[in-house]
């Protein structure tokens, strides 16, 4: 084909409609090394040092050959029993996903028809929406509740029982309100409406305790997937490791949109050692949480408007501009994510919780900020 001038033109292939009118979910920016990471809930000190030295001691016959997860579930189905968890999940019930963010992919991919209804909260972890319009699905979010962000659990039922939705995800502790959901509503909710696929996202379970893996019964309610990572605890983000526990019916449908080699072979030797060390990763946690009491109190004497409830993490609304407080934090050394335009939480900043000496630092800084506007 030709155009008015004789030039010649290639016409490209067009992506499928549902594609073309997706808002892509906008990943951390580059360049954030340097900083005090408190942007994006990361892990803000790092792995064991048993990780660093399992992938220093990786050999290079290791990395030229495709790579192999055998023992993983095992090393996983341990750590649990680690953390006391009497009946841990089979192997068949366990998922390996490069990030709980490609099981996520995978869950859409698997159970995502086009015209069907993804039942979500919102304001929440912002991946679970494109995922759900790239597959064509019909989004329902319902939002939390109250100046506490309460969790809208009647209007969820509702939400279930009128609109029959194919999928419905609680990310508990809810990223980023913090909002907490006792595990045995989660469980009924599966039991009521087995009809639905209910993903729980506890990648910031460990800050809680509020996992449903203790009174999970899989077989009772098949309908229910577990979503776990070893980014925010164990420090494993730059790596990309993740874990789906659920019936053997769902995990074999998740692994059937999987590719075979997803997971790379140094996140493989980095999992194997940080589950062999959990008490790094309770250890690490413990620290967080003395953090978090402690910003908690400077919070609440100060009397800055804020909200800290589940995670490693809390929302400020600060006195100042939040692009202006976020710019001087950054200036400063700090980052932190801006919640503008987001329902509910606009005009705050999402913090995450560090160890001690970095949450001294942020408040120290913070408070010197707000004084000088």
């Amino acid at each position: 084909m030709t155009s008015d001038d004789n030039s010649s033109f290639v016409e490209i292939p067009l992506a499928r409609a549902e594609v073309s009118r997706l808002a892509p979910y906008r990943a951390p920016l580059e360049g954030r090394r340097p900083f005090l990471r408190l942007d994006f809930n990361e892990n803000t000190i790092g792995p064991s040092p048993k990780v660093v030295q399992a992938l220093r001691d990786i050999q290079a016959s290791e990395i030229a050959i495709y790579p192999e997860y055998g023992g993983l579930h095992e090393a996983f189905i341990k750590n649990l029993r680690s953390q006391g968890l009497d009946t841990p999940p089979s192997l068949e019930q366990i998922g390996i996903f490069n990030g709980v963010d490609a099981a996520i992919h995978a869950i859409f991919h698997a159970y995502g028809d086009q015209g069907s209804k993804f039942l979500t909260t919102l304001p929440t972890f912002g991946y679970y929406t494109p995922c759900a319009h790239m597959q064509g699905m019909v989004v329902q979010a319902i939002p939390y509740e109250g100046k506490c962000f309460d969790f809208p659990l009647r209007a969820i039922r509702t939400a279930l029982l009128e609109a029959r939705p194919k999928l419905l995800i609680i990310c508990n502790p809810n990223n980023p309100t913090g909002t907490r959901l006792a595990p045995e509503k989660i469980i009924d909710l599966a039991h009521d409406f087995p009809e639905t696929l209910i993903v729980i996202d506890e990648l910031y379970e460990a800050f809680t305790g509020d996992s449903v893996l203790p009174n999970l019964d899989i077989n009772f309610a098949p309908n229910l997937l577990v979503l776990r990572s070893l980014a925010k605890t164990a420090g494993l983000a730059g790596l990309r490791i993740g874990f789906a526990i659920g019936s053997p019916e769902v995990i074999d449908s998740l692994n059937r949109v999987t590719g075979p080699y997803d997971i790379n072979s140094f996140a493989v030797t980095a999992a194997f050692a940080a589950l062999a060390d959990q008490e790094y990763t309770d250890s690490y946690v413990a620290q967080v949480l003395n953090a978090r009491r402690w910003i908690k109190e400077q919070l609440v004497m100060s009397g800055v408007q804020h909200h800290l409830d589940g995670g490693n993490y809390f929302l400020v609304w600060p006195s100042i501009s939040p692009q202006i407080m976020s710019d001087s934090l950054r200036h400063s050394g700090i980052l932190v994510r801006e919640m503008s335009g987001k329902p509910l939480i606009d005009g705050s900043l999402r913090v995450s919780i560090g160890t001690m000496p970095q949450m001294e630092k942020f408040w120290d800084v913070f408070s010197s900020i707000s004084k000088g506007y």
